[in-house]
């Protein structure tokens, strides 16, 4: 039976979540499987891996291929270095010892990475946020520097003619309710005259 250590899709339309699973190659994408060794969820950022390191490093060892994506995650979570400094103990090019002390080191160096990753992105967030600070200040003090320039006259042109307005429109709104009143009037006297 051909192994593969592949993922398994789960979540919603847009939020993928994938468990990783040894599953026999014949079966289907999210059928059957041999057992699950983990889970990854790209949508955060960085993507949130979990991985039973042992499990993986051993299904690598009895012969389980891994499909292009997964490589990549038991590459970045370091089962395949682990597999790699096993294969140098057993060949007698160094001791277990050492091979755990190399391991150890990747890990750290790999953590590092990921922090430096995270900082960065905190940072790059944060000066966004002042960036668009900075240019809401410019964009308010230039229309309060506007306002200033404009004239008082002008202002008081702009004051004097609301009011011309507002009175014209009362005076035409008198004129109208006066002009539907008498034909109103005209017409209930015609009703009365039709009525006798």
């Amino acid at each position: 039976m051909a192994t593969k250590i592949r993922l398994q899709r789960h979540g919603r339309k847009g939020k993928a979540f994938f468990h990783i699973v040894i599953a026999d190659s014949r079966a289907k994408r999210d059928g059957r499987f041999i057992e699950k060794i983990g889970t990854y969820n790209p949508v955060t950022n960085p993507a949130q891996i979990e991985l039973d390191l042992d499990r993986a490093v051993h299904w690598l060892q009895v012969g389980a291929e891994p499909t292009n994506t997964a490589r990549n995650i038991l590459s970045y979570k370091g089962a395949l270095m682990k597999k790699h400094l096993l294969g140098g103990v057993a060949k007698g090019a160094f001791s277990e010892e050492e091979a755990e002390k190399r391991f150890e080191a990747w890990l750290e160096e790999r953590a590092n990475a990921v922090q430096a990753k995270k900082d960065g992105l905190a940072q790059a967030k944060a000066e966004a946020k002042s960036a668009a600070l900075e240019a809401e200040k410019k964009k308010s003090e230039a229309r309060i520097a506007v306002e200033e320039e404009a004239p008082a006259e002008e202002v008081e042109a702009t004051e004097e003619n609301a009011e011309v307005a507002a009175e014209e429109t009362t005076e035409e709104v008198v004129a109208e309710t006066e002009a539907t009143e008498e034909p109103a009037a005209e017409a209930s006297s015609e009703e009365e005259k039709t009525e006798e």
